[in-house]
């Protein structure tokens, strides 16, 4: 029997800098992506946005590490080069549609991010299984489902008469 694939997101760019730049704890999915729990779903457009934000002036003072960035993207991005349509599902920032395309396009359970425009296409995006939420609260979310699961295997006390 073969293993179901491991439930699978899109990862916006500032995400992406929480795990791979600023080392931010919040950014547990970057744990999960490299221990194979969770698969990251990207394209190419978003590698090039990647690149040229870890180059940019604004990040100098962190020191952003290239080669860290292409290593992560080689060994753990799943990255899809068909044409992704676009989808009903319009974000108010044109830069961050493609994350919402991809995330409907590919069926994905989840898109990470800490942006607004794409935030705020939540509750829309629901009702097509996709959930949109924040770094923080996909952590907490799994740790609620841990915990769950645990609680659901713990060998229940029975009652003797």
């Amino acid at each position: 029997m073969t293993a179901a694939p491991p439930p699978s997101a899109v990862i916006d760019t500032n995400a992406i800098l929480d795990w791979l730049v600023f080392q931010d704890p919040g950014a547990a999915f970057g744990r999960a992506i490299e221990c194979g729990t969770l698969r990251w779903i990207a394209t190419p457009a978003m590698l090039l946005e990647h690149r040229r934000l870890f180059a940019s002036p604004s990040l100098s003072a962190w020191s952003p590490d290239l080669a860290r960035l292409e290593a992560a993207w080689a060994r753990w991005a799943q990255v899809d080069t068909d044409t992704v349509p676009g989808c009903a599902l319009r974000c108010t920032d044109p830069d961050d549609q493609m994350f919402i395309d991809l995330a409907l396009a590919r069926h994905v359970t989840w898109l990470l991010t800490r942006d607004r425009a794409l935030l705020k296409l939540a509750r829309r995006a629901a009702p097509t299984g996709l959930r949109v939420l924040t770094p923080t609260r996909w952590q907490i979310n799994m740790a609620v489902s841990a915990e769950a699961a645990t609680d659901a295997n713990r060998p229940t006390a029975t009652s003797r008469s």
